[in-house]
């Protein structure tokens, strides 16, 4: 939940953000940024650039609205995207965040993609690719340990983390009937032992 200027005032200045709700072109040029940098591992750098570097919103903000995005169907950084356009300036907000985030990603990707077709059997095109692969989820393991930090000191939330984890990574269950289970749960046990 992004809270309102209200709420924001009753968090100590370390975790509140210190920027001013973003213009339709700061949120263009913003998503743009990242679009460009994130090629291949957006969702890492979103956080980076929301949070720590444009201070949009708090750390404990962007984790709820991740939340979120991830049970609404389509690619969790362009609900993030979407949902921050929107909340700061409306539908042009949305529009120009979305329109920033997907601009230059799909300009490289049909390059890429004809760059792939013509040289797909040289070595040289394979390796780059793996790189590219490799680099992307160094950047997703390092989102989730900065993401994760927060709850180091309460067991229960990462004991649901865990179990999130092993059910989806390691058993395959699918993510909506294993979020769907698990949310209540984890609520549920929060509020009873209040860790």
């Amino acid at each position: 939940m992004i809270l309102s200027d209200g709420e924001r005032e009753g968090l100590d200045a370390a975790s509140a953000p210190t920027a001013a709700a973003p213009t339709v072109g700061e949120l263009f040029r913003g998503f743009l940024m990242l679009g460009l940098m994130g090629f291949g591992g957006v969702l890492p750098l979103s956080r980076h650039m929301i949070v720590e570097e444009r201070r949009w919103l708090t750390g404990r903000e962007f984790t709820e609205l991740l939340g979120l995005c991830q049970f609404l169907p389509g690619g969790n950084v362009i609900n993030v995207a979407a949902a921050l356009g929107l909340h700061f300036r409306g539908i042009p907000g949305a529009i120009a965040a979305l329109a920033g985030l997907i601009a230059a990603p799909t300009a490289i990707v049909v390059v890429l993609g004809a760059v792939y077709s013509r040289y797909q059997s040289d070595p040289h095109v394979v390796h780059m690719f793996a790189g590219l692969a490799a680099a992307a989820a160094g950047l997703l393991v390092s989102m989730a340990v900065k993401i994760a930090w927060p709850l180091r000191r309460k067991p229960v939330a990462l004991g649901f983390a865990a179990i999130c984890f092993i059910a989806v990574a390691v058993f395959h269950f699918p993510l909506l009937p294993t979020m769907l289970v698990l949310a209540p749960l984890s609520i549920f046990a929060i509020r009873k032992t209040g860790t």
